[in-house]
């Protein structure tokens, strides 16, 4: 049976791998203010980032989705690991060895299952690698270098050569403590009327990576003409492998994409080595699959999607690559970014157009030149006669409704015009009104007119009921809310500055139930004063809930609103939440009194009167001196 991680281990991991540093691996970070980060959250999909990353607290936080934690947590998350599986996988980046509290460390059983599957391709990328030097690989290597890729290349990418025969890769997995389930499993293998046999046989073989740098796939090239298969072959769909949600070359390209703001979207893994090797690094491929929406949602956490980032389509001249790219057009309003389509000369791709003209030529055709949306246009312009009135009005029947689809009003405009003048159309007012009309439609026949909003920000809710999941809503217009959230900021943050006044505060000083849960937290994990180095993960660890713990962990990562964030900042706070407690008190009280009456118990009545009398000089005492009279 697997053993218990050893806590101690746990933390050392989390210690040891900088939040920032994992989560750059899958999405572009930047600079968020008070040494946070931002970019745009991998949980859900936005417009503007609302993902926050603390390196120094090492939390994460999304205040659209509400997704937060630590590294292990984001990890997790993304990758559909178990808690055991990513601490693993962090030890393993970190060089840490893992102890287990029962049983020993056993490899082969202890490890999960992705983790297994990943390491299976993780040796078989290098068996493939080490049969491409051998005498029956010369078939491959040739055909790597009438494309243009010494062996240099060849190794940078990772190319490989699968044997011919029927289970050379199925007997070295074997020998390395793989059973026959997890080469079935993995897809490196398939059931044969023996036993399992080797899936690719006698190909050349690219490893495809997710955007974490981790081999899960493979694709495989014919170079035989008595192989009956496909060009092409790919892995088949994995538990690690799914090919609508893996780029080929992303791992190469994905600091290049953040840093300029630019992805060039290519068909295959030669022209993506082309592309690469002429100096456009940027360049990515599908693998085996049209270009699709959980493509996107990967390219668009890289570039920080915006308004100046670029997305280069190229595809082959033909007939097919014309549909790629219309098929690429269905899926253009996704992005924010303005996207393109290069179409080489003659039809070549890029790894033909860098044998043909060299690595200038690539870099040519990787600018931006022709709007997608323009040849989506002009594709469907072309087949009707434009000469005959009728021509010119399917033509817009069939041309309008894709400009309508343009969410930004000022864009959807812009192009309108174009298409009148595309159309020979003099009457450009009339193609916008139509356009116009058909975008109007599009909206009604939604049933409610505009999208959706985006669930608000927790924090900035206007006080509309809350949901099951996101506990009582928070309305920062309440002053109240507002001062209650920054204390217990500078609680979690900065607890020097509180504390110890801050441990003397009940839950009940807060108004919000959710700020009161918070508290509550921090006092069932030992109080503010003298916080300990793990002091935010006992917060974390003391919450009754997901929720609570999430709210601990926004407001842990959450910049504090104050230029100087310092001793009198931090008093102001703590007075003023203080005082509002004392006001609510002194408000009770005098309730109190008043039904209490003339006809009331003396002695009772006295005592109120006292607590009054003791409530409003701790006010004014408050109003006088500040943070001196708590």
């Amino acid at each position: 049976m697997a053993g218990r991680i050893n806590d101690d281990d746990v933390k050392a991991v989390r210690d040891a791998v900088p939040i920032d540093a994992v989560v750059s691996e899958y999405l572009q970070l930047r600079n968020a203010g008070g040494g946070n980060l931002k970019g745009l959250c991998p949980f859900h999909d936005e417009k503007s980032p609302s993902f926050q990353v603390s390196p120094s607290k090492g939390l994460f936080h999304c205040f659209g989705c509400q997704e937060g934690g630590d590294t292990i947590a984001f990890v997790m998350k993304i990758d559909h690991l178990s808690f055991s599986e990513t601490v693993e996988r962090l030890a393993a980046k970190a060089g840490i060895t893992l102890r287990y509290e029962e049983g020993g460390y056993n490899p082969g059983h202890q490890r999960g299952e992705r983790i297994r599957l990943v390491e299976a391709h993780k040796v078989a990328a290098q068996f493939y690698i080490d049969q491409l030097d051998s005498p029956e690989a010369e078939i491959g290597r040739k055909f790597l270098a009438e494309r243009g890729f010494d062996q240099a290349a060849a190794a940078h990418f990772g190319v490989g050569y699968s044997p011919a025969g029927w289970d050379h890769l199925t007997r070295f997995l074997r020998g390395k403590g793989f059973s026959d389930k997890e080469l079935i499993l993995s897809g490196l293998s398939q059931d044969g009327r023996r036993g399992p046999i080797d899936r690719f046989r006698g190909r050349l073989m690219w490893p495809i990576k997710d955007v974490g740098g981790e081999i899960v796939g493979f694709g495989a090239r014919k170079l035989r003409d008595d192989d009956n298969g496909p060009k092409y072959l790919n892995t088949p769909e994995t538990p690690i492998y799914k090919k609508s949600q893996v780029l080929y070359g992303i791992d190469l390209a994905k600091k290049d994409i953040a840093k300029v703001s630019r992805a060039v979207v290519v068909e295959g893994y030669t022209d993506v080595m082309a592309c690469h090797l002429a100096g456009v690094t940027t360049a990515i491929a599908t693998c085996g699959t049209a270009f699709g929406g959980d493509h996107i949602k990967i390219l668009r956490r890289l570039l920080m999607d915006n308004g100046s980032a670029r997305v280069i389509f190229t595809f082959d001249g033909d007939a097919a690559g014309q549909k790629a790219a219309l098929r690429a057009f269905e899926d253009d309003q996704k992005f924010a970014a303005e996207t393109y389509i290069a179409i080489a000369p003659d039809g070549m791709d890029p790894c033909d157009l860098r044998l043909a003209k060299g690595d200038a030529a690539v870099a040519e055709l990787a600018e931006p030149r022709t709007p997608l949306f323009e040849f989506a246009l002009r594709q469907i312009v072309k087949r009707y006669d434009l000469e005959t009135p009728a021509g010119r009005a399917a033509a817009l029947d069939e041309a309008a409704p894709v400009v309508a689809r343009i969410k930004n009003i000022g864009a959807q405009h812009e192009v309108a015009v174009q298409l009148a003048g595309m159309l020979g159309i003099l009457d450009t007012q009339f193609v916008v009104k139509r356009v116009a009309q058909l975008a109007r439609w599009a909206r009604d026949r939604g049933g409610k007119g505009p999208a959706q909003q985006q669930t608000p920000q927790r924090g900035y809710d206007t006080g509309a009921p809350a949901t099951a999941s996101s506990g009582p809503a928070l309305n920062l217009r309440s002053p109240a809310h507002r001062t209650e959230r920054e204390l217990l900021k500078l609680a979690l943050q900065r607890p020097e500055l509180v504390s110890p006044a801050f441990d003397a505060y009940g839950a009940d000083e807060f108004t919000a139930p959710p700020y009161a849960a918070v508290r509550q937290c921090v006092h069932d994990a030992g109080g503010a004063t003298g916080a300990p180095s793990d002091y935010l993960d006992t917060v974390r660890e003391a919450a009754p809930n997901d929720t609570v713990r999430a709210l601990v962990t926004e407001l842990a990562v959450e910049t504090i609103f104050a230029k100087n964030v310092d001793e009198a900042y931090a008093g102001d706070q703590l007075v003023t939440v203080r005082l509002r407690a004392v006001d609510r008190r002194i408000r009770d009280v005098q309730g109190t009194l008043a039904r209490l009456g003339a006809q009331g118990d003396p002695e009772q009545a006295a005592a109120v009167q006292n607590e009054l009398w003791v409530l409003t000089q701790y006010g004014q005492s408050l109003r006088n001196n500040g943070a001196a009279a708590l």
